[in-house]
This record gives C-alpha cells, structure tokens and sequence, in this order.
C-alpha cells in the first residue's frame, strides 16, 4: 500500500515536483544516520550478547533454565514498552512537533548507561536488573526510530528505506561477536570457571559502553528534530492518550496487518531453536554450532536492500507474504531427508532471506496505514504484536519439542505456517481502498 497525498476515491498520483527543488533521494541521509546509530549500538550490543551466557552459565552457575527464562522475560517485557514508546514520541513537544527523536535518544542512552553498570553488579538478580533496563531502552527506541524513517522517506520508497537501515542494523550484529572476540584475546582469554578472573569480561563490557555511548552522539548531532515541515504538519490537536494507541486499530488496513503479523508470529520458530534442529537434523559438527547465526545474519545483509526494493516495485504486503513462503521452505528443507554442508547452507539462505523480505517490509507497510501524527504508536502496535506471538510460539514449541520431539514439533509448526499463509493471503492483499494520507489525522482515530 502507498501513501497519498489525499483521501480521494482515485488511485495515489505522486506530487510534481516543485520547480527548483531536486527530486528527494530514494534513500535520505537520515535514514543512513539512523541506520548508522543502528550499526553502532548493534556492535555494542552484540558484543554483550555474545559473552552474557558464557558469564552468567560458567562465572556466575545460573542453570540454563534460568537463562532461558531471564531473556524470556526481557524480550516479552521489551516488547510491551514498544507501546509506550511509541505513544511518547507521537506526543508533540513544545514546537509542536512529535518527540520522535527525543524518545529514541532516551532508549538508546539508556541502553548505554547500562553497559558500564555490568562492570559494577557481580550477582545475577542485580544483572538481570540491569538486562532489564536494557531492553526497556530498546523497547522504547524501536518505533520512534521506525517512524523517523518513515516520515524521512517518499512513500514509494519506503522498502528500500527500510531495506537500507537493516542491513546496516545487522552488519552490526556481525561486528558485534567479532568485536567481542578480538577484547576477550586482547585482554588475556575469558574467564576463569571459578569466576575468579573477570578482567576478560569487563574489557568487553567496558569497549560496548564506549560504543554506545558513540550511538547516542550520532543520533543527537545528525538526526533533525522535525523530519516534516511546519507547513506540512498536521494541526495541532489534543494529546494522544496511551488508550488511542489500540483505538488505532479501527483502521481498517492497520487492523488486517497487525493480524496477520501476529498470526505468522504464532508459526515463526525462534532462531535457537532453529539453530538446534539445523545443527543436529543436517549432521553440523557441534563446534560449528557458533557459525549458524553468522549465516542468517549474512544473508539478511546481503538481501536486505533488494527485497527492500523489491517490495516498493511488487508490494510491501504480497513481498512479506512470500517470505514467510520462503520460510516454510525451510522448514521443508530441515524435515526432509538431506543432511551435510550444503543443506545447512541453504536453510540458512533461506532463513536470512525470510528476514530481509518481512522485517523492514513489515514496518514500511505499517506506515503506509498511518497516518503521520500516529506513526510511532502505529508501528509499535504492529511490532508489539509480532513480538509476543513470537514469544508465545517459543513458549509452545519448546513444550512440543518436549514432548514429542524436535522433528515432529517442526512438522506440526510447518503445517500451522502453511494454513497461516494461505488465511493471511486472503486477507492480507494489496488494498483497493484509498490509501492513509500522510499528511491528515483520519477521522476514524480518535487524537
């Protein structure tokens, strides 16, 4: 769906340009700032990722149960602060525009603060404290960031937008356990298994604070603070409350979406799982079990930008369909007899290319079916109810694959998925409606 310019009966017309202004960039600086913040807070990030289970499991004795359900917990919370994000950044300030910029800054800068207090706090209640407050800065940057990059963007370039930023977003995750190896050799191997010898792990935690504190300075000095202009902004209205932001769901379009985002997101097997029925359905040597995520990531990266494109030429809806197509594929792949190297690669492509058509398409659809003024709690609505399906999904496989085992917890997943697919596709087409203007309040929204 793309964004008009008015709420007319006939098909979106894109404006003329204006004479003596060029043609705006299919991909905006700020978007490339933004997907630069990204890069740089995902490398601090994933730097603390990639040695947390090691500490918390062999320096601090949690169980792995308890790992589990700690980040279990975090990512459930983290996703329900995304409402609240987005509900804060839509609020306009005292210029009247929308503290988009100033929300994501606060999670991003919270997420910093954390980083050096894991130098501080030895036990694991105090750390999960800590883990807490890092994903709550990560829920409430999400959708304000997601809106920036919409509101920079022209509609009919908003899945390559997207596109661009995910895959600087994920060359992050790349860096980020690379990043973490090189501290950990540098500052003389990890940590003993008595816990004894920290200074490992405080070099990693030190090095991500540093990063993310560089995050934070991008977004402040090179992201503007009104992505619109004052002339075209929406009138000034009555503040949104935190309740309008489920009212937007009266939106027909936005309603259709986040349905179907939550319906696949309750068929979408978490990587980890993933990861394990690769790693022993495929025949993967058990040390090359740290790769795996490195294969997703990469392919994520490279497809990213042109399924972006892709979206834009095809249809954001009907290109985010087909991913998860793409994704049953490899749950085929993994259920069928086929084992050794190859195999692995393949899942793994196809893993990757399930993220670079659904991720950024998802929310570049999302914010062609709000309007302006509501973005960030339109986006944070759709992402919010991905994210809790996905948790859910985890919660229920993980009790099949006890149960009846990983292989036949696939079968019965991939079959879900299947039905998913074909209601969604039903539901979930390119509309024939007139689409939200980017500019208005639609009346049906209470503001």
């Amino acid at each position: 769906m793309y964004v008009a310019e008015s709420r007319s009966s006939k098909a979106p017309v894109a404006p003329a340009p204006q004479p003596g202004r060029r043609a705006a960039a299919a991909v905006p600086g700020t978007v490339v700032v933004l997907g630069a913040v990204s890069l740089v807070t995902d490398v601090s990030s994933e730097m603390v990722s990639a040695v947390l289970p090691l500490y918390l499991l062999t320096g601090l004795g949690l169980s792995p149960l308890g790992f589990g359900l700690l980040d279990g917990i975090q990512n459930g919370f983290s996703a329900l602060v995304r409402l609240v994000g987005g509900h804060l950044a839509d609020r306009p300030g005292r210029d009247g525009a929308p503290r988009h910029k100033a929300v994501a800054a606060f999670g991003y800068g919270l997420s910093a603060l954390c980083k050096p207090l894991l130098l501080l706090v030895h036990t694991v209640p105090l750390i999960g404290a800590v883990l807490a407050a890092d994903r709550t800065g990560k829920g409430l940057r999400t959708a304000p960031r997601d809106a920036m990059i919409s509101l920079a963007t022209e509609p009919a370039h908003r899945g390559r937008a997207f596109g661009v930023h995910r895959a600087m977003d994920t060359a992050g995750a790349l860096l980020g356990p690379l990043a973490a190896f090189l501290v950990l050799r540098l500052a003389g191997g990890p940590l003993l298994a008595d816990g004894g010898d920290r200074h490992g792990y405080d070099a990693v935690f030190a090095v991500s604070a540093c990063v993310a504190v560089l995050g934070v300075l991008l977004l402040l000095l090179f992201v503007p603070n009104r992505l619109t202009p004052a002339a075209d902004a929406a009138p000034a209205a009555e503040r949104p409350r935190l309740r309008d932001g489920l009212a937007l769901l009266h939106l027909p379009e936005l309603r259709r979406l986040t349905l179907c985002a939550v319906l696949l997101g309750l068929t979408t097997v978490s990587d980890s799982f993933l990861f394990l029925l690769v790693q022993r359905r495929l025949g993967l040597a058990t040390d090359l079990f740290p790769l795996l995520p490195l294969g997703t990531a990469g392919a994520f990266l490279l497809l990213a930008v042109p399924l972006g494109a892709l979206a834009d030429r095809l249809g954001r809806r009907r290109l985010f369909l087909a991913g998860h197509g793409v994704l049953l594929l490899a749950y085929g792949l993994l259920l069928s007899p086929l084992s050794g190297l190859p195999a692995v690669v393949c899942v793994l492509v196809l893993h990757g290319a399930f993220y670079a058509a659904t991720d950024g398409v998802l929310a570049a659809a999302a914010a062609d079916a709000v309007p302006a003024e509501r973005r960030g709690a339109g986006l944070a609505l759709v992402g919010t109810g991905q994210a809790l399906a996905r948790f859910a999904c985890s919660l229920v496989f993980g009790a099949l694959w006890s149960a009846v085992g990983g292989t036949s917890a696939l079968a019965f997943s991939a079959a879900a998925l299947a039905v998913c697919v074909a209601g969604a596709a039903a539901v979930l087409r390119e509309p024939a409606a007139v689409p939200v203007n980017d500019r208005t309040t639609d009346p049906e929204v209470p503001s």
